[in-house]
């Protein structure tokens, strides 16, 4: 092997023979690798990460068509506002309760991550398949289940894959990863919304399985190639004291209960914002749909200079005014009725809405071991989602008691809590060389 060294390009030659073929490997700086094998060129820092994006675009579209549908659903099977806070309730349980087992495959059989992540699309397509059909309440939370099955797979697979590639820049490239989401989150609704103004939702359900197996065989097979192998030995030793070392860590902690409160208010804002503006406010569907894609489009832009900034500073320069301008806000949302108004509230909040949960994820893998990274996110998701199950049910039991406006003062009060939690949170300050 032969190694040089320049300023931020390293080049390193392996030797090759017949009987044992070793590629030659060039690495431009930290990130990107080329990989010359027999018959092929693959930029693996380059192609991961546009994969993943787009893959999780696919899985946000799927996740944010459901808010959509929920009025549609409620009308139709007669549900009350605690019935509707219980199916949010039981597809965050499902994502909950699934991603661990995921995190730990993941992080266990790493040469199956191009198929786990090919099967949690698939699964978004096999849940709104079961949607379409649904004549009951029972079978609505059946495919709940399958759309939090997907989820499950894929974030634990996905984030630990681009933590461990791209480590000094594990804010940046989980924020963009981020983006990817924040594009379905936004275009799906506006597309969905569009579409019921001409088709019934449950053809629109159906339709979703054509693309969902497409795209996750592709998922599976490009992924395949551009994953990066993973051929260290994790022993059963070394995967629990990593966990172990994770629990000894009191900034984890912190960190997962602040997110907890935030994530509380999220699925609040999630569950009853769209029957807010469709019942309340007296939008269209259509209308329904563009200000849910406001809440999320703003993150397309934000996120990137949110992970930028973190890397460069800390995780708490970004967490904190995030979760003091989001207090404000959804103290705001209820107070006008004006819709230029209305539709700015909600635009803002989008630069916070999502892009702060990636940050937090990037400051729990800054200190956990490369063999539970997978493990690590599905701990912190597994923690948050126990915290978050009762949200939706108790802004259910808020708004049904109270009236809907109370719902959007419950939230600011659970990000409040949040901010309040990064006060205390100490994070070292980043190196600028770094």
């Amino acid at each position: 092997m032969t190694t040089t060294d320049s300023g931020n390009y390293r080049l390193s030659l392996y030797n090759c023979t017949h009987s044992n073929y070793t590629p030659l490997t060039i690495q431009l700086g930290r990130d990107y690798i080329l990989t010359f094998n027999k018959s092929n060129l693959t930029i693996e820092g380059k192609l991961l990460l546009p994969t993943l994006i787009t893959g999780h675009t696919i899985i946000h579209w799927f996740q944010q068509m459901f808010p959509v549908l929920i009025p549609m659903i409620r009308s139709e099977l007669g549900l009350s506002d605690v019935q509707v806070g219980g199916l949010v309730t039981v597809k965050q349980a499902a994502s909950g309760l699934l991603t661990l087992p995921s995190g730990f495959i993941a992080d266990a059989f790493a040469r199956y991550r191009a198929l786990i992540l090919g099967l949690a699309l698939l699964c978004g397509g096999i849940a709104y398949l079961i949607a379409s059909v649904a004549p009951t309440y029972l079978v609505v939370l059946l495919f709940l289940v399958f759309l939090g099955l997907s989820s499950a797979l894929w974030h634990p697979t996905a984030v630990s894959s681009l933590s461990l590639s791209f480590p000094e820049k594990r804010g940046t490239v989980l924020a963009l990863h981020g983006v990817g989401a924040s594009i379905g989150d936004s275009v799906g609704p506006l597309c969905i919304g569009a579409l019921l103004v001409i088709f019934a939702w449950q053809d629109i359900a159906l339709w979703h399985i054509i693309p969902a197996v497409i795209f996750g065989i592709i998922m599976w097979q490009v992924t395949q190639r551009s994953l990066p192998r993973d051929d260290k030995a994790k022993t059963t030793a070394s995967y629990l004291d990593g966990i172990k070392d994770l629990i000894r860590t009191p900034i984890v902690f912190l960190v997962m209960l602040a997110s907890s409160f935030a994530g509380m208010a999220r699925l609040s804002i999630i569950t009853f914002l769209p029957l807010y503006l469709a019942e309340d406010i007296g939008y269209s569907a259509f209308w329904l749909g563009f200000h849910w894609a406001l809440l999320y489009a703003m993150g397309m832009v934000s996120q990137p200079i949110m992970g930028i900034v973190s890397d460069r500073f800390s995780r708490k320069t970004v967490l904190l005014p995030a979760f003091l301008s989001m207090s404000i806000l959804y103290l705001l949302l209820p107070m006008t009725l004006n819709p230029v108004l209305i539709a700015v509230i909600i635009g803002t909040m989008g630069i916070f809405f999502y892009g702060t949960s990636n940050i937090a994820q990037a400051a729990v893998l800054d200190v956990a071991a490369e063999q539970v990274q997978g493990t690590t996110h599905s701990v912190m998701s597994l923690f948050q989602q126990i915290v978050t199950l009762p949200s939706p049910i108790i802004a259910g039991l808020i708004v049904a008691t109270f009236g809907m406006t109370q719902v959007f003062y419950y939230a600011s009060f659970l990000v409040a809590l949040s901010s309040l939690i990064w006060v205390f949170i100490r994070f070292p300050r980043k190196n600028r060389s770094d």
